[in-house]
C-alpha cells in the first residue's frame, strides 16, 4: 500500500467551482491498497471549511473530520456508480480532487449555523422585521397591513402554522 498526503486550501475551493464550501483548509491522507482487480483508497480528511450560515448569510466555520472508501478498478471507459469507479487503462490514474471535496462536503451537517448568539445582529434584525407575526392569533402568518378591509376573513393555508413552528426555532 501507498499513502499520500495532500493540503487542501482555499484555491482548491475555487477551482472547483462547487456550491457549499467556500473557503477551508484540509488535511488528507489517501492510503491505497491493491487489492485483485481493484484498487482500494482510504481517505481521512480533517480540517476546518467555510460555509454560509443558513440564518444570517454569514460565513461560518464548520469542522470536518471524515473516513471515507473509495473502490476503484481498471476498465474500457470512465464509470462512477455508487459501488465502484472504472479508469480507463489507457490513462492509468484517477484524479481525486473531486471525490476529496465531494467527501467533504458530505460529512457537513444538514443545518449549517453559527453558535447561539454568534449571528450576524443586522441580518437577524431584518429577518425578524419579514418574520414578525401575532403570536396569540394562531390562524394568522403576518400582521394585517394597513388600510386592509378588517371585515374580510381570510382563510389561512394550514401548512403557515408549521412554518411558524420551524421559524420560531431558529
Amino acid at each position: 500500500s501507498a499513502t499520500y498526503n495532500y493540503n487542501v486550501g482555499d484555491e482548491f475551493f475555487k477551482l472547483i467551482e462547487a456550491t457549499g464550501i467556500e473557503k477551508g483548509n484540509l488535511e488528507v491522507s489517501l492510503t491505497v491498497k491493491k487489492g485483485i482487480g481493484a484498487f482500494k483508497l482510504n481517505f481521512h480528511i480533517q480540517g476546518v471549511v467555510i460555509c454560509i450560515c443558513d440564518r444570517c448569510l454569514d460565513e461560518v466555520e464548520v469542522d470536518v473530520d471524515t473516513d471515507n472508501v473509495l473502490n476503484v478498478k481498471f476498465g474500457e471507459e470512465f464509470s462512477d456508480d455508487e459501488d465502484i469507479v472504472v479508469v480507463p487503462e489507457v490513462e492509468g490514474k484517477i484524479n481525486v480532487a473531486w471525490y476529496i471535496y465531494e467527501f467533504a462536503y458530505l460529512s457537513l451537517p444538514y443545518r449549517i449555523v453559527h453558535e447561539e448568539g454568534e449571528c450576524n445582529e443586522q441580518m437577524q434584525e431584518k429577518l425578524n422585521d419579514f418574520m414578525r407575526y401575532d403570536s396569540n392569533d394562531e390562524g394568522s402568518s403576518c400582521s394585517a397591513e394597513e388600510g386592509s378591509d378588517e371585515s374580510e376573513t381570510e382563510e389561512i393555508d394550514p401548512r403557515w402554522n408549521a412554518l411558524k413552528k420551524i421559524l420560531n426555532n431558529n
